[in-house]
């Protein structure tokens, strides 16, 4: 079978015909040009002034925007997201070309050799018939570029640590090592469980100190990863899910305490069944 790895030009693979586009692309050049435009010398005084470091905090605002536009469900909002989040990308390439570094041209023909070099089983005859093949072939052709790295290499340290979880397990399992079926990574989260409850018992009632509790956040630890493990084997994004269930408890406890209000007590004057069960009658 091929691998196109290595291949010296990977662009003669680039798919022939008309651009899948209502309009060619031909919108996309503008915003090339605009943005070029707001740069030159006779341009916009705020758009000249700017530098890939103070661009930064709007990179990661629109990323965010466009995430909260995708979970919304907002087709029309999540258009402007990512002309916004298209304009970032544009904007640091035009930065650099002003540099005499490369310019956007430079950048998408990058992008196009990895995205051919890294499908072989499209550009090639490479199998991969399943989402979790396409990935492992992925993590083994990125291994192969370039002198060997360690799996966080590169991984921001701003990065949400489940997110950052998941992305080192995807890397590991790549190079091979995952569960072979999903029972291994269920028990392996059963195991971390009964650690950290191991752990925690001496403790119950109060809070853990020194030693203590560097043990407890390194059994806490072990326990996250283990979920975000098997969230990863179920096909699911860690940090995602979180967020989701995170707006459900919050919409969930504050419809309890509007029905505790109304009641005329407060929560502490409820005990642990009664909380549970109020919880659980605001989710219905």
């Amino acid at each position: 079978m091929a691998d196109l790895h290595g291949t010296p030009d990977p662009l003669t693979h680039v798919p022939t015909g008309p651009v899948p586009a209502s309009r060619g692309g031909d919108r996309l050049l503008d915003l090339v040009r605009v943005v070029a435009r707001l740069r030159a010398p006779d341009g916009c005084p705020w758009d000249r002034a700017q530098t890939h470091r103070s661009l930064r905090r709007h990179l990661i605002d629109e990323a965010y925007e466009t995430i909260d536009a995708i979970e919304e469900g907002d087709a029309s909002r999540l258009r402007d997201e990512l002309g916004d989040l298209l304009l970032q990308a544009l904007f640091h390439a035009q930065i650099a070309a002003d540099d005499g570094e490369y310019d956007i041209d430079d950048v998408a023909e990058g992008t196009v050799e990895k995205l051919i070099r890294r499908h072989p089983h499209v550009f090639a005859d490479v199998d991969a018939d399943t989402p979790a093949e396409v990935y492992a072939n992925w993590e083994r052709i990125k291994a192969s570029e370039g002198e060997p790295k360690a799996i966080d290499a590169e991984i921001p340290r701003a990065l949400p640590a489940l997110a950052a979880a998941q992305k080192v397990q995807r890397r590991a399992a790549g190079q091979g090592f995952d569960w072979a079926r999903l029972a291994g990574a269920v028990d392996k989260v059963r195991e971390e469980l009964a650690e950290l409850e191991e752990a925690a018992r001496p403790h119950e009632g109060s809070d853990a100190e020194g030693a203590a509790k560097d043990a407890l956040e390194e059994e806490v630890g072990d326990v996250l990863f283990a979920v975000s493990a098997l969230a990863r084997k179920l096909g699911v994004d860690a940090e995602g899910a979180l967020r989701t269930t995170s707006r459900k408890f919050v919409r969930r406890f504050e419809v309890m305490l509007e029905r505790v209000e109304r009641d005329g007590v407060t929560l502490d004057d409820l005990d642990e069944a009664e909380l549970v069960h109020r919880f659980r009658e605001a989710g219905r």
